[in-house]
């Protein structure tokens, strides 16, 4: 009997208990975040796999732009130089940065540039939604893919257009800090009544030995507000909480992806007890050509005739009762009836159907 191969068990919680996880590895501080920036460059040395600049007029009017700062007039002159590549370059300003720190930045070419291998990216300035300069890149792209093109062959690997610039910017302006004012909040990155109740406990307990108070209670599914004590700063506080284990919950959930076959089951799925079976209808189509030769002289003509057969067969699916309180007892129930993962996808989706999955199905 072939066995579901494909079908990855997802178990946020084991069969016998709960796994503990960390607060810190589930929830994150409002307002403590990344940002995005975002610039407009150019990277020249390239080996004539730069833009075509007839193809890319925005370069060319870069380049135009950057001489003219220069003190170079090129204005109307037929630009054909290939070693320049429009670029769009983009990076993540990461929160309480200081100026003169170093990011790392991402170069992605704008234009018909075959490849960035071996260029170096022009001092680009980066801004963020607000349209002020946060930061400012310069250096050589590291590319990890390349392209080499013959007459009749084309080989490639990776994504040549594409590379990084590690610590390639520098931070001119940092992001305005957070206001202390004792009051955080915990934003949970997998929403659950449950798992912000018990956020909320786990805390609670701990303030209790530690500061002889309760800081904390549970806004809604997605929120944990807390009062830091005024005798420990605010990095200590979420230090010490962040390390507190608890157990979270999750909400019964299927997903299956279509395009691969693959099914995600969580260990809270249940099904009710269901009657399954399924069958496979296979259809086959046999062509064969035959060649009708005329007699000699008799002026006829060869012509391709074919032959055409057609056989149908259908096997006989197993019927097997599919049900269970437990991950491994649905799984046991599903291998019994062996089939192959497009079939498992359409049992579980007619399941839904019928009302006796107990759990939420996500189809990709």
């Amino acid at each position: 009997m072939r066995r579901l191969a494909v079908v990855l068990l997802l178990c946020l919680i084991s069969a016998q208990a709960s796994a503990a996880v960390r607060i810190k590895d589930i929830a994150s501080v409002r307002g403590v975040r990344d940002n995005q920036l975002i610039g407009y460059g150019l990277v020249v040395g390239l080996q004539g796999t730069g833009d075509t600049l007839n193809n890319s007029p925005f370069t060319q009017q870069a380049i135009q732009n950057m001489f003219d700062r220069m003190g170079l007039i090129v204005r109307g002159a037929n630009l054909r130089n290939r070693n320049v590549a429009a670029v769009i370059v983009t990076a993540d300003l990461p929160p309480a940065v200081a100026v003169g720190s170093r990011i790392d930045v991402t170069v992605s070419s704008l234009g018909d540039a075959s490849s960035l291998l071996g260029g170096t990216l022009m001092l680009t300035t980066l801004s963020g939604t607000d349209g002020l300069v946060y930061a400012s890149a310069q250096g050589s792209v590291s590319v990890t893919g390349f392209g080499v093109a013959g007459q009749s062959e084309t080989l490639s690997q990776g994504v040549p257009t594409a590379g990084r610039i590690a610590n390639g910017a520098l931070v001119e302006k940092a992001l305005p800090p957070i206001t202390d004012d004792g009051a955080l909040t915990l934003e949970l990155k997998n929403p659950d009544y449950n798992t912000a109740v018990r956020i909320a406990d786990a805390i609670n307990a701990f303030a209790g030995e530690r500061f002889g108070r309760r800081v904390a209670h549970e806004l809604d599914y997605r929120s944990v507000a807390m009062l830091r004590p005024p005798q420990i700063s605010a990095t200590r506080f979420i230090a010490e909480i962040g390390d507190l284990l608890i157990e979270p919950d999750t909400v019964a959930r299927v997903v299956v992806d279509s395009r691969s076959g693959t099914v995600v089951i969580g260990q809270d799925v249940q099904i009710s007890p269901v009657a399954v079976t399924h069958g496979t209808l296979t259809v086959r189509v046999t062509e064969t050509p035959q060649v009708s030769q005329p007699e000699p002289f008799s002026k006829g003509k060869t012509v391709v005739t074919s032959q055409t057969q057609i056989n149908a067969s259908q096997q006989g699916g197993q019927m097997a009762i599919v049900g269970g309180a437990s991950l491994r007892t649905l799984v046991a129930g599903l291998n019994r009836i062996g089939l192959k993962p497009d079939g498992i996808i359409a049992i579980l989706q007619a399941i839904k159907t019928a009302g006796a999955l107990q759990a939420e199905l996500v189809v990709q």
